[in-house]
């Protein structure tokens, strides 16, 4: 057999690479025609200059979430509570004069009126309508108000809260944490914790509950909604107020991110096997948390006021048939948040909120608005919608 020479074996070596990088270049080629199969619906991740209307915010964060036309009007009766988001939706649509559980004095002792608020997670929502509809009784001192006084089982109390709800045509549920207070014999959820005075180390217990347990209290609510008030609709949300301390032997920012994504995981879940028509989330916490990222206050807990604003009045154009005088340009209260977010100069805000329009649309042609280019126009783009649909209001 021949030997091979040294310069035969460089040869031979350059030809493979040369090979190789052939293969390489006509697999990159075929790649650049060649797509992945993406399934039948596919929504992409926006990127931040896509998020600089309230119709791309719309689009970004209710596709698929949303009614097809709005169905709440003034004389439809509208009951929210859980965590205390669910009290920025009730007063603000109080404000706005709709129709608000709680607005008359008959109802103002229910506890879902009272503290509503303070009911953040799935077990004592469940607690309330069982209660109310079902007259389930409870032994314990379960409920407790914001002094640490127990709330008993006053019948008078039920009768309001069953009035409530069998009047009620759009139901609004807002829950915030899957950690619980128990008690061990009974398996029973307390509102918040136990008074330090009436803690029994021996029955009184923590834990973390699971995807499991949340969805099956969100199923049993949405049972006994469909039994007693076959036709209302029902709105879930997750508040994106964090824990503000957690039972567990760890950081309270990991214990939050657990909280959160068990309730989430929760809901998404109840919706999909549920298959019912009049059943909706709400995204407060995906807005806040994404479309909004920096929206709390120096406590951490908060969402800037302008932020909330906006996903209210979003909320109101989503879901509220508008009457005369009622109408908002969306587009100005998202630049408004957008500011507070530090995503539009505080100059933007300013002017909007003074109704300067003609100083406003000048910023577009005086400076740049952003170091980059999208941004920049996305924000131009914001400016000059904002200043025409005012121009054409006072036209």
């Amino acid at each position: 057999m021949a030997k091979t020479s040294d310069k035969d074996t460089v040869i031979s070596v350059r030809q493979r690479k040369k090979s190789s990088m052939v293969d390489m270049q006509n697999h990159s080629d075929k790649s650049r025609h060649v797509s992945w199969y993406r399934g039948e619906h596919t929504n992409i991740l926006p990127q931040r200059h896509q998020l600089y209307s309230a119709d791309e915010v719309k689009t970004a964060v209710l596709h698929g979430l949303k009614p097809a036309a709005p169905v709440i009007d003034k004389s439809t009766r509208i009951t929210a509570f859980g965590s205390c988001f669910a009290a920025n939706i009730s007063n603000h649509l109080a404000a706005r004069n709709f129709n608000i559980a709680g607005q008359k004095e008959a109802e103002s002792k229910a506890y879902v009126i009272r503290c509503g608020e303070g009911m953040v997670n799935t077990f004592v929502l469940r607690q309330q309508f069982e209660w109310a509809w079902e007259n389930r009784q409870f032994d314990q001192d379960l409920w407790h108000g914001y002094d640490k006084e127990a709330y008993g089982y006053d019948e008078s109390v039920r009768i309001a809260t069953r009035d409530i709800f069998d009047q009620t045509d759009v139901f609004i549920l807002t829950v915030g944490l899957s950690e619980i207070w128990y008690d061990e014999p009974t398996g029973n959820v307390f509102w918040r914790t136990i008074p330090k005075d009436s803690y029994d180390p021996e029955r009184h217990k923590f834990r973390v509950s699971t995807v499991g347990e949340n969805k099956e209290n969100l199923e049993a609510i949405r049972q006994l909604i469909r039994k007693h008030r076959p036709d209302a609709k029902f709105i879930v949300t997750l508040s994106p107020v964090p824990l503000y301390a957690t039972f567990r032997d760890q950081s309270c920012m990991a214990s939050n991110a657990v909280s959160k994504a068990t309730l989430r995981v929760a809901l998404d879940e109840f919706i999909r096997e549920a298959g019912d028509d009049d059943l909706y989330y709400w995204p407060s916490y995906e807005m806040v948390q994404d479309v909004f990222a920096g929206a709390m206050k120096a406590d951490m807990r908060h969402p800037k006021d302008d932020v909330l604003q906006f996903i209210m009045y979003l909320f109101e154009n989503v879901w509220c048939i508008p009457e005369d005088g009622d109408e908002v340009d969306l587009n100005e209260y998202l630049a408004i948040a957008l500011a507070e977010c530090g995503f539009v100069l505080p100059q933007v805000a300013r002017l909007i909120k003074r109704k300067n329009y003609t100083r406003l649309r000048s910023l577009t042609e005086e400076r740049t608005l952003s170091k980059d280019d999208k941004i920049h126009q996305a924000m131009v783009k914001l400016i000059h919608q904002i200043c025409d649909a005012a121009d054409a209001k006072a036209a």
